[in-house]
């Protein structure tokens, strides 16, 4: 049996979608990323799919971002351009700003900052026991894929969004139940991001899954830098 998780930031932490050979298992928060990771470092748990950045480039930009804005066309406001490392390690958002035009000659937005904590949070988890089995994705790039590469879903907040989604995911046998228990708490948009994460995991862990770039960059320390989907 194959098992992975899909995660998705969510207000509690992160949420997690769990299949078990492509099904759906169980969905999950938990507060911090770090505590998912140990059925990956126990071997019970194939692939993580995450929806943050992962690896950071010591300079310019992600080719990453670039390519999956492309990809998305007129959802391309989806996908931030991650700025390099250095950024990151300013804890206020205005010097992380002058640090970013200094290295990239752009400035940096306060909805990427925002991502800083978490971003920070699923980096630090790279170093972790399980954390080889840790990959970027993207949910947007996900789901166009499930919709066979060339549809353009409604916005994710709208009803019609979410149904396409949860459609979508049904068809690809990720049935996602109406009772989600403690999890069902969370916004509608963060448990099918999470599932969608969760597809793509299946991908990774059975050798399916494309990447952007293809190959991956890499970071300083090797460590590859890609959006799967």
């Amino acid at each position: 049996m194959v098992t992975v998780l899909g995660v998705d930031a969510c207000p509690a932490g992160w949420l997690a979608v769990g299949l078990h050979d492509g099904r759906f298992a169980e969905a999950r928060a938990v507060t911090t990323l770090l505590s998912l990771l140990a059925g990956a470092a126990a071997g019970s748990v194939a692939v993580v799919a995450v929806d943050m950045p992962l690896g950071l480039l010591d300079a310019g930009w992600r080719r990453a971002d670039t390519e999956a804005a492309a990809l998305l066309g007129p959802r391309r406001g989806s996908v931030f351009r991650v700025p390099p490392r250095a950024v990151w390690q300013e804890a206020e958002y205005d010097d992380a700003r002058h640090r970013c035009r200094e290295l990239t000659g752009a400035g940096l937005s306060r909805q990427t900052w925002g991502l800083a904590r978490k971003l920070r949070e699923a980096n630090a988890c790279l170093a972790e026991p399980g954390g080889d089995r840790l990959f970027e994705v993207h949910p947007e790039v996900s789901f166009r894929a499930l919709a066979g590469g060339t549809a353009l879903l409604p916005r994710k907040k709208s009803w019609a969004g979410q149904m396409a989604r949860r459609s979508l995911l049904a068809d690809a046998g990720i049935v996602l139940p109406d009772d989600l228990g403690d999890a069902g708490r969370t916004p509608p948009d963060d448990v099918l991001d999470a599932a969608a994460a969760a597809w793509t995991a299946d991908r990774i862990a059975r050798g399916r899954a494309r990447s952007l770039p293809d190959p991956p960059e890499r970071t300083a320390g090797g460590h590859p830098v890609a959006i799967w989907y």
